[in-house]
């Protein structure tokens, strides 16, 4: 493998500076060649620069002598071998593609075109054509015959389309000139044949004109003369070039669609493409149409060295190599990457050298890819420029265009390329990290070239046995991960030998594992599963998989019951690593069989018991440690204190121990659940006693009723807090699901009886804490409440008993106001459940043994009405379901009598005998209606008898007995005398 791929990222191989010089990749004899090569070509330039290249030759020389790092003293050497060579011949490559609107010169209307050309080479003429006269003369009369070429005759046709290429030589470019005739080609006919043709009448004047003519003869079509120093310029930059003299179409060429190309002072470049307007020798037809010509200024005979010696491919190959690396070199030096696009100095050269050696499209390509294929392998650039040569290569290939030993060292960079692109794959790690600035593009990009070039024919012909790519990169990334692997293991090997060290280590080394998997699943997947069809992540996770459940076995077999306790938290953390590796295998596409990791729980049995007993710990430390830190004052918003939050948090971490544990064993984590619910269960009760403990211990330092109090609600809210907060644990502690895993295995009593009714006893111990700390404020407010009620039934009768019970109402509003601020809405209830009973003992017991008097229940019974209304709140407060008891039921209704007035009490007699009446259903035997009166004197009842109704007939003709007349008295006995 090239030395070159150990290097990092964004580093030079070898570890040379950006001013590194890649000449020592030729010997100094072969770099001296190639200058005077790149030196040659520029002396001996042809044709006019394109706008994007370098017009200045100096500017050429300069730049060239940087890129070979030639100082000036070996330039001048060189140069001056140069300048003693022999000229190139120079040629024009002249390719006759097509003619548009010809003239048609047989009786058919049509000709049967072809051309002659040549190179005219003599004395400067007029720069303008207008400026000279129009000839007569032809290529025949202004060329030596054995330098006119011809093309092949096209029969009857005014489109002939020719595509022949001529190679014409010249020496000096300053005074050579292209000519092109074209000609009608006419063999002899009879007239009888002619007049067969004959099919207008043009037709026949042609047949009286060429009778005029010799027989044999040809027409003359139309010619091109141009001058190689002053070519029109190409269409592209006829609107750049402020020396083109324009001139309006004429009718015919606008007729034609053909573009005009107007004469113009400028020089040919060294490759035109483009149409040209054939022009008369006489001004009878100026309409002649138009010919596609293609021209190529190029060399024959270099006196170079290189030239000679090399072919023309390898030499270009070799120049570009040279330019390319300077060019890297040189944006390294900028602190930029390099993205294939050339300078305009290296593309001018690049340029000029391959159209004066007359390389095709396709052997430039190839040059380009084998050149910069070979310094990808030892400079840093984008891959994505070897895309366009591979692609240009594939649309370009033919096998047989290329001798046996570049087919040979084509296929060589092949594999070369391939190998050294799997290499940087198996190490993506290092060559492409994230950390690094479009490391991503670039490892998308080489894949791309990779796959692109094994798609080619050029690479399934040249190289057999064809590689499998994806098989070789799944291999390579294989071995790469377990490399990276190994490599991470000792650099995170621990300088001291220890269990606990070790674990620590691992628990590093996990993490490290864990995260490069979490990038090839989320970054590194797409790009290889695009490209590849390979699923990277799967690729890793199996590897990784095995080799750290090999590495963490061999590390814990000293594990044991006798740990330390800092041995036993390392050992979670790694744990947890390992779990959540586990937990990734979900992510594979293909889980077949068990994994290396299934029962990693079992090797951290005999610490599980050290993490459930330092859970427990921790809570119980914090916990005690809250208690005596709070003030018993209200945190923040809410109606409870701070050592409620910290205990909140405790059993959220007991929570999360749970869940991280996670324990694959059922049976195992059903016991873990249980010790779990225990160590929580305790803490609560202790937090009860100490809470209250802690409140009697800051009220016996205030000497504060009113403190005492308001520490009392705080302790209240504080265990109501810790109530709901057990009642959360199943949900919390997803107890359905542990049931779920334990049938079949446990019986479900057991589990409500470790479970369920363990929590409902701590619960319900929670609930008569609360209820002991409500019924202690309830004492304190019913002294309160019983001293007013006292003051109220004592007070005068001639006070108004709306005023009497105003100070009631004051006490009552101030104390409960308060409590419904600083307590729960739950425990505020039960607190006001307790006064209201109170309440009404006190209310009854306020009446007396004697019957009170009427001003005494009328304060009374203002007094319950105004509390029922106090109590309610509107909704607010206890229900009414709850108000009316019993109890407040008896003593409404008493108090309501004894404070109504005589007429009142009348009034409510009778509406109440009404309404018996009303409510009184028919009798079976009728109804009687009697007055009956009592005297105690004679000790007689006397009863009037006044009707009776609904009477039963009992007599044969239906009707009823006779009642007695009204007004009958009975006497009869007292109750103690009889009847």
């Amino acid at each position: 493998m090239d030395p070159a791929a150990e290097s990092p990222p964004g580093t030079l191989p070898g570890g040379d500076s950006p001013e590194m010089d890649l000449s020592h990749r030729f010997s100094k004899e072969e770099l001296a060649l190639l200058y005077q090569e790149v030196l040659y070509t520029i002396r001996h330039r042809l044709g006019k620069p394109k706008q994007q290249h370098i017009g200045d030759s100096q500017e050429l020389y300069s730049y060239v002598q940087k890129a070979f790092g030639m100082d000036t003293e070996e330039h001048s050497a060189i140069m001056q071998q140069v300048m003693e060579l022999e000229s190139p011949i120079y040629c024009l490559k002249a390719t006759v593609k097509e003619a548009k609107g010809i003239l048609g010169k047989d009786v058919s209307g049509l000709s049967d075109p072809y051309c002659l050309l040549g190179i005219q080479a003599r004395g400067q003429e007029p720069a303008h054509p207008d400026h000279k006269k129009r000839t007569k003369a032809v290529v025949k009369d202004l060329i030596p015959e054995d330098q006119i070429h011809r093309t092949q005759v096209i029969k009857q046709t005014l489109s002939p389309v020719w595509n022949e290429t001529f190679i014409l030589e010249f020496k000096d470019v300053e005074t050579a000139s292209f000519h092109l005739d074209m000609w009608d080609s006419d063999v002899v006919e009879s007239m009888r044949h002619k007049l067969g043709e004959l099919t207008d009448l043009h037709g026949l004047k042609r047949i009286f004109k060429d009778a005029r003519k010799d027989k044999g003869q040809d027409d003359f079509l139309g010619n091109v003369v141009v001058r190689l120093k002053n070519l029109p310029a190409p269409l592209a930059q006829q609107d750049e070039d402020p020396l083109v003299s324009e001139r309006d179409p004429s009718p015919g060429e606008a007729a034609q669609g053909c573009p005009f190309v107007p004469v113009c002072l400028q020089d040919l470049h060294c490759w035109n493409d483009q149409w040209y307007q054939l022009e008369p020798r006489t001004e009878t037809y100026p309409e002649r149409g138009h010919c596609h010509l293609q021209f190529l200024l190029t060399h024959k005979k270099r006196a170079t060295t290189s030239s000679r010696t090399q072919p023309s491919y390898t030499v270009h190959r070799h120049l570009l190599q040279q330019l390319v690396s300077h060019e890297i070199l040189q944006h390294q030096a900028g602190s930029t990457s390099w993205d294939g696009e050339l300078s305009s100095h290296a593309s001018t050269v690049l340029y000029l050298h391959a159209t004066q050696k007359d390389l095709s499209d396709f052997h430039q390509d190839m040059a380009q890819w084998l050149a910069y294929s070979k310094l990808y392998q030892s400079l840093e650039f984008n891959s994505s420029c070897l895309l366009h040569q591979i692609t240009s290569i594939e649309y370009r290939w033919v096998q047989e265009r290329l001798r046996p030993e570049q087919k040979e060292e084509l296929a060589e960079s092949f594999q070369s390329f391939l190998t050294y692109g799997v290499s940087l794959i198996r190490r993506f790690r290092i060559i492409f990290p994230l950390s690094v600035p479009r490391s991503k593009e670039r490892l998308q990009s080489l894949l791309r070239v990779l796959v692109q070039m094994c798609k080619t024919k050029a690479f399934h012909e040249l190289c057999t046995p064809s590689p499998d790519l994806t098989q070789m990169v799944s291999t390579a990334l294989k071995s790469g991960t377990t490399e990276w692997f190994h490599m991470q293991k000792q650099h995170l090997k621990p300088m001291v030998k220890s269990i606990e060290e070790n674990s620590k280590a691992l628990s590093k080394l996990l993490q490290e594992v864990i995260e490069d998997l979490k990038q090839c699943q989320k970054i590194w997947n797409k790009l290889f599963s695009t490209n590849l069809k390979l699923n990277i992540f799967s690729i890793a996770y199996l590897e990784l998989e095995s080799l750290v459940a090999e590495h963490v076995q061999e590390q814990l077999h000293e594990v044991d019951s006798s740990m330390s306790r800092p041995t036993a938290e390392s050992l979670f953390d790694l744990y947890r690593k390992l779990q959540e590796l586990c937990q990734m295998r979900d992510s594979l596409p293909n889980r077949d069989g068990p994994l290396a990791l299934s029962n990693f729980h079992q090797w951290f049995e005999e610490a599980l018991p050290l993490w459930l007993q330092k859970a427990y710990t921790t809570t119980l430390e914090r916990a005690q440690r809250a208690i005596q830190m709070d003030q018993l004052k209200p945190y923040g918003y809410h109606k409870h204190s701070t050592s409620t939050v910290d205990l909140s948090t405790c059993y959220a971490q007991i929570v999360t121990t749970w869940q991280q544990l996670n324990w694959p064993d059922p049976e195992k984590a059903f016991m873990i659940m249980v010790n779990l619910l225990e160590d929580m269960c305790k803490i609560s009760l202790m937090y009860c006693k100490l809470i209250k403990e802690r409140a009697e211990a800051l009220s016996l330092s205030e000497q504060n009723e009113g403190e005492a109090a308001n520490k009392l609600c705080i302790v209240v809210n504080n265990i109501e807090q810790l109530r709901l907060l057990m009642l959360k644990l199943p949900s919390q502690l997803d107890w359905a699901q542990l049931e779920q895993r334990m049938r079949g295995i446990i019986d479900p009593q057991q589990i409500q009886n470790a479970l369920h009714n363990q929590l409902h006893s701590t619960v319900a111990c929670l609930d008569h804490e609360v209820q002991d700390v409500v019924q202690a404020l309830a004492t304190k407010l019913e002294k309160g409440i019983a001293r007013h009620i006292q003051e109220l039934s004592s007070s005068s009768d001639t006070q108004k008993p709306e005023d009497s019970i105003i100070p009631l109402m004051k006490f009552l509003e101030s104390e409960l106001q308060y409590l419904n601020e600083h307590l729960v809405q739950e425990n505020f209830k039960s607190l006001l459940t307790l006064l209201w009973q109170h309440t009404l003992s006190v209310l009854s017991a306020a009446q007396g043994p004697q019957v009170p008097s009427f001003q005494h229940c009328q304060r009374l019974f203002c007094a319950l009405k105004s509390l029922e209304l106090c109590f309610h709140a509107e909704g607010c407060g206890l229900p009414l379901e709850t108000l009316h008891s019993a109890a407040f039921q008896r003593l409404e209704s008493h108090l309501a009598l004894c404070s109504a007035t005589s007429r009142k009490l009348i009034q409510k007699y009778f509406s109440n005998r009404i309404q018996q009446q009303l409510d009184a259903s028919s009798e079976k035997y009728g109804a009687v209606t009697i007055k009956a009166l009592y005297r105690p004197s004679e000790q007689k009842l006397h009863v009037e008898v006044l009707n009776a109704t609904n009477l039963i007939p009992l007599d044969s003709d239906a009707t009823p007995v006779c009642p007695s007349p009204p007004g009958w008295v009975h006497p009869c006995r007292g109750a103690r005398g009889g009847g």
